[in-house]
């Protein structure tokens, strides 16, 4: 399958990040950057948004990037620092960048924006399965 066509398919199995409301901007080979609105019910008890949404962001744009070399990658390890509090009706977008791959691992950074703002940044590290995506 085209690297360019496995986020596509990746969302539309992603009943998760479907309901986040999550759309794909730009793909290309080892780079995904997708886009989202913070919605009420994605508050915490302060009216804030919950850490889990820049997260969950952040993750998925990490996750397809990984996938695009063509093979099933799955995370092994991430984490996210969070810059700054978001709020209902922020648009937010999140891309992923491999920054290394080999065999086996691929390291990513994935900043998650609000306009030009760097709100998080969010490290991952994907295991590259033998399994090919058809």
């Amino acid at each position: 399958m085209e690297a360019i066509n496995i986020p596509t398919k990746m969302l539309s199995q992603d009943a998760f990040s479907s309901w986040l409301g999550i759309e794909i901007i730009e793909v290309e080979l080892g780079r995904c950057k997708v886009g989202m609105t913070v919605r009420k019910e994605m508050l915490n008890s302060m009216g804030k948004a919950h850490g889990g949404i820049s997260y969950s962001l952040a993750d998925t744009a990490f996750g397809f990037a990984s996938n695009t070399h063509g093979k099933y990658a799955v995370s092994i390890e991430t984490s996210i620092n969070h810059i700054e509090a978001l709020n209902e009706g922020d648009y937010l977008t999140a891309e992923s960048v491999i920054e290394k791959v080999n065999n086996k691992l691929g390291f990513n950074v994935v900043e998650v924006k609000r306009g030009d703002e760097l709100v998080a940044l969010f490290k991952g590290v994907v295991y590259r399965t033998s399994k090919n995506w058809e």
